[in-house]
């Protein structure tokens, strides 16, 4: 089990002490300012839990000729964190020092995360041509935490939350899993990967299971959390810096909510529908499953509304009802048809 593995479990049961060894002061409005100053582009964070298409937004908002967006900086949504990299009580001492006449008596912990950030973020941009720019990191490892660590930092910022119904998001990470993290299941799980591979149809039309009872009531809890704690504290701490979409109304009216986005980040969306609809044909991450595990990916059409009813049992319908029915109804997921 790896470092990051051992990170990703303590964070989903709770136990992230480590990690958190002391609290970094939030950034004042006096030192936003300054850092404005210095790096003036506006920013933006996409957050969603795993497979919920947050690539697929990040690849169209960055259509834009005045937007640009890179993926997995992880700066909030996975440990160590931007602020693992100053968590130490020894950087606190000398960050914080008195006898630094550097710091202004205060601790320069979150000046020099935004510093380091804004010239990551800033350099990609302005090589790109761009001058708005953001970061998609999936928040599923953090979720309500991780919007308290944008605004630690960035209370500036735009935050954008992307959901996708809940028992999709499963199955999509559920392969996921089977093809890209092989290395991390479980001996059970490795089972109904190779079953599957062998005989998908065996598995159709819930036939039989993808999951376990115990990976269905983990992935069914970890996104009933995300999608309730995120969109939360993203109202509370961003207010009309805050926009949450649904990944099927992204599908179904693409531009239309690119264009709120836009709105929202100050850039004009006029003249960009051919592009974007040019731009939803394409599925790399399609193309690549394909490509690296064809005898798995074969039966699963991705980024299909609804595909969960090709897979579920009727256990994992009751199941997942019963963890996060009501994170469901609470965004036009839930419906009797739908059971």
């Amino acid at each position: 089990m790896n470092r990051l593995f051992r990170a990703s479990r303590l964070l989903l049961t709770g136990k992230a002490e480590r990690f958190n060894r002391r609290d970094i002061p939030h950034i004042s409005k006096e030192e936003v300012a300054e850092a404005q100053d210095f790096f003036p582009m506006p920013k933006f964070f996409i957050f969603g839990y795993a497979r919920s298409g947050t690539t697929l937004l990040a690849r169209l908002l960055r259509l834009h000729p005045d937007v640009h967006c890179n993926w997995q900086g992880h700066f909030f949504t996975r440990p160590p964190l931007l602020s693992g990299m100053l968590e130490d009580q020894r950087f606190a001492d000398w960050l914080g020092r008195k006898s630094n006449r550097w710091n202004r008596g205060r601790d320069l912990s979150p000046v020099a995360l935004r510093a380091m950030s804004d010239f990551i973020l800033e350099r990609d941009a302005m090589k790109a041509g761009k001058n708005v720019v953001g970061d998609k990191s999936p928040n599923v490892l953090m979720a309500g935490a991780a919007v308290d660590e944008v605004l630690r930092i960035y209370p500036d910022a735009y935050l954008i939350f992307i959901v996708r119904d809940g028992r999709d998001a499963l199955i999509s990470h559920r392969f996921q899993n089977f093809i890209d993290g092989a290395q991390f299941l479980k001996r059970r799980d490795l089972q109904l990967r190779d079953a599957f591979a062998r005989d998908p149809e065996a598995f159709m039309a819930g036939g039989r299971s993808i999951f376990t009872a115990k990976s269905m009531e983990r992935m069914a809890d970890s996104w009933a959390k995300n999608v309730t704690d995120t969109h939360k504290k993203g109202r509370q701490h961003f207010d009309k810096r805050y926009y949450a979409l649904r990944y099927e109304d992204l599908l179904v009216r693409p531009y239309e909510m690119l264009a709120r986005i836009w709105t929202l980040l100050g850039v004009e969306s006029m003249g960009m529908e051919e592009r974007v609809a040019t731009e939803m044909k394409q599925n790399p991450d399609a193309d690549w499953q394909k490509e690296k595990a064809p005898e798995l990916s074969a039966a699963l059409e991705k980024g299909k509304k609804g595909s969960w009813r090709d897979f579920f049992t009727e256990a994992d319908k009751e199941h997942f009802k019963s963890l996060a029915g009501e994170a469901l109804e609470s965004w036009g997921y839930e419906d009797s048809q739908d059971w």
